[in-house]
Order: C-alpha cells, then sequence, then structure tokens
C-alpha cells in the first residue's frame, strides 16, 4: 500500500478519536462551562448529525473541486474547529466547532475513501478501504482512551489541542504524498456522478452498511451498562472490555482488506451469519464474564470486517461516482450509527433491560441478511430465465 495511504490514515485516527472521546470528557466539560451533563453530551449527538448532513453535501461540492485542495481544505477546517474548541469559554460556540469538525469530517472521509481507489490498482479498493479505515479502529483502541487520560490529567482541553497536533503531519502528507490531478479530470460531473448512484446494487450495499453499523453501535453504546449490570464486571474493567472491542474492529478491518477483494461473497455471507449468531449468544449468556469478554473482541472483528467489506463493495459498485459513492457510504454508515443507539435506547426504556440490546443487534443483522438474499435472487432471476430460455 503506497505510504500517503497510511498518512492519510493518520487524519482519520484523529477525526475517529474526536468523534469518539467526548464520553469521557463530558462531565468535564459540563463543568468547565457551566452547563448540565446532558447538554454536554449533546456535543456527541452534534458531531453525528453533523455526519449524516455533512456526507453527501460536502460530496456534491467535491465533485467540482479537485482531491488535493478538498482534502486539505477539509483538514484544515478540521483542526481549526478545534483550535477555537480549545481556546473558547462559551458554550454555544463549543457546539458550533463539533458542528463544523464534523462537516470537515465527513468531507474529509469521502474525499479520502475516493482517493484511496486512485492510490491502489482497481482490484484492491477493499485493502486500500481497510487500511483508512483502520485508522477509526486504532482510534477506538488508543485515541478514545489516550483523550480521556488526557483530559483526567489535564483537562479536557488538552485533548482538543491534541487531536489539532495529530492533524498536523497528515497536513504536510496531503500536500506532498496526494497527487495533483490533471486539470481535465479535476472537475467531475455532478449529473452523471447522481445518475450512477441510482444503480439497485448500490442502492442495497448501501442500506446493508447502515443495517450492520446499526447494529454495532446498538450494542457497542450500551457495552458498558451491559457489562456492569448484567455481566457483573466491575467498573474498573470497563476499560478493558472496549479496549477489547476496539482491538477486534482492528483485527477484522486488517483481515477484511486481505479477503474483501478477492473473496467477497464468503465475507459477507460468512461473517454477517457468524455476527448475528454472535449478538444471538451475548443475548443469551451476557452474565458469563469470560463469554462476555471473548465476544467483544469476537463482535468487534466481524463488525468492521464486514463493515468495510461493504463500504468496498459500494465503491466497486459506483465506479461511475467516485466521489459521491464515497460521500454516500459515508452517510450511510453514520445513519446506522445514529438509529442504533436509538433503537437500543428505546428496548432499554421499554423495560426490556440490558440483556435486549444485543438481540436488537441480532435483529439489525438478520433484516441485513434478508435484504442481501432478496437482492441476490431478484438479480438471478433475469439471468435463470435467459438461461431457460436459451435451453
Amino acid at each position: 500500500m503506497p505510504f500517503s495511504l497510511h498518512l492519510l490514515a493518520l487524519a482519520v485516527f484523529a477525526q475517529g478519536t474526536s468523534e469518539f472521546m467526548l464520553s469521557g470528557l463530558v462531565p468535564d466539560i459540563a463543568r468547565d462551562l457551566g452547563v448540565s451533563v446532558p447538554a454536554a453530551g449533546s456535543l456527541t449527538s452534534a458531531f453525528a448529525v453533523g455526519m449524516i448532513v455533512g456526507a453527501p453535501l460536502t460530496a456534491l461540492l467535491a465533485v467540482r473541486v479537485a482531491r488535493r485542495p478538498a482534502l486539505f481544505g477539509s483538514l484544515s477546517l478540521f483542526l481549526a474547529a478545534h483550535v477555537v474548541g480549545a481556546l473558547t469559554t462559551d458554550y454555544a460556540v463549543l457546539l458550533a466547532t463539533r458542528v463544523a469538525a464534523a462537516l470537515a469530517n465527513a468531507g474529509f472521509l469521502t474525499v479520502a475513501l475516493a482517493t484511496a481507489a486512485t492510490l491502489v490498482a482497481p482490484d484492491a479498493k477493499g485493502r486500500a478501504t481497510s487500511v483508512l479505515l483502520g485508522g477509526t479502529t486504532l482510534a477506538c483502541v488508543v485515541g478514545v482512551p489516550g483523550g480521556a487520560l488526557l483530559g483526567q490529567l489535564l483537562g479536557w482541553r488538552a485533548a482538543f489541542w491534541a487531536v489539532a497536533l495529530v492533524c498536523v503531519p497528515a497536513l504536510v502528507a496531503v500536500v506532498r504524498s496526494v497527487p495533483a490531478e490533471p486539470a481535465e479530470t479535476a472537475r467531475g460531473d455532478v449529473r452523471a456522478e447522481l445518475r450512477a448512484l441510482r444503480g439497485p446494487r448500490l442502492l442495497t450495499v448501501l442500506l446493508l452498511g447502515a443495517l450492520v453499523n446499526a447494529a454495532t453501535f446498538c450494542t457497542f453504546t450500551y457495552l458498558a451498562p451491559l457489562a456492569t449490570e448484567v455481566t457483573g464486571l466491575g467498573a474498573d474493567r470497563v476499560p478493558a472490555l472496549l479496549a477489547l472491542f476496539g482491538l477486534g474492529s482492528f483485527a477484522g478491518v486488517t483481515a477484511a482488506g486481505r479477503l474483501s477483494d478477492a473473496h467477497p461473497v464468503p465475507v459477507l455471507a460468512g461473517g454477517g451469519t457468524a455476527l448475528l449468531a454472535g449478538w444471538l449468544l451475548l443475548a443469551l449468556a451476557a452474565d458469563d464474564a469470560p463469554v462476555t469478554l471473548a465476544l467483544a473482541f469476537v463482535q468487534g472483528a466481524l463488525s468492521f470486517a464486514v463493515g468495510s467489506t461493504l463500504i468496498a463493495r459500494a465503491l466497486y459498485a459506483a465506479t461511475g461516482a467516485p466521489t459521491l459513492a464515497g460521500g454516500t457510504a459515508t452517510a450511510a454508515l453514520n445513519v446506522g450509527a445514529a438509529l442504533g443507539p436509538w433503537a437500543g435506547g428505546l428496548a432499554i426504556g421499554s423495560g426490556l433491560g440490558h440483556r435486549a440490546v444485543p438481540l436488537v443487534s441480532a435483529a439489525l443483522v438478520a433484516v441485513a441478511l434478508l435484504v442481501a438474499l432478496t437482492g441476490a435472487a431478484v438479480a438471478a432471476a433475469p439471468r435463470a430465465r435467459a438461461s431457460a430460455g436459451h435451453g
């Protein structure tokens, strides 16, 4: 893989750290700015909304801008948002910086996915995607705990400064390593790319991505209370549980990068079926600590292996929309990231308890498998009729 691709992953690491690190900084932010804990928690929601809205909008803008300046501009905005966030004493300003950072993150990831596909051979998009998403999984393993620890030692503002500093070498890398596009190819055709997005194959892949990611974040969001309330783990062991999930996600992305280009169907069918079984097993055996710890790693690996493969399939399915495909894939994943926690919270709020959360994840994966089987059957029907006609 080109070294420039790994440097783009560094920026994705910084952005993933920023997206998730607030979970450990909310109480400190609330005290410092004089707001309630729910108000401080809404900073995370603001980021998610910015990602959902920003991905398709920034993708439309990116079609008209060369990739290198688009990457540089979005990463610069992301860095600036964190500098302002680290300096402000006003909650409204901090909230605005979270939305701005999310918009910049969505724009960067959209263009980075498209750029990654051009930096490798045409049949290596899955591996390139896994390298980029490896930045997100490493953020879960290293960045988020590191940001939380830094916040505890030096205050939440130090975590914002750290994210900004990590972006600096990535900015230099964009200028030096991302190839400039020829003038005649720097601008795309928005209408042509929009037409390319209408294909049923792509729409099916995007729906699958949203459902699988919803299942992932449904349980991941409530993994800590599940562990303490059902499994009986002490609060001091929860970071280790979350780290196991993060390590699994990194392992899954890495494995998918090696397998998804040449063997996408086995990865998706086998991984999806195993994912469904794993969520069901977690619901049944959540009171067993060794099983819960093992499944945290396994489900993290399966979730991100299947998810990254689906993103790669979206890029393969939309070769006529190299920029918008990345944007729609990013938006689909974030729709899932928003839908999953809502569905899990609904189950808990209905009195079903924390054990019901992995059951919701299992149901979402089951729907995804049903959609995949239906799509395969619909796609195979014309070929079957053609074969029967020739016979």
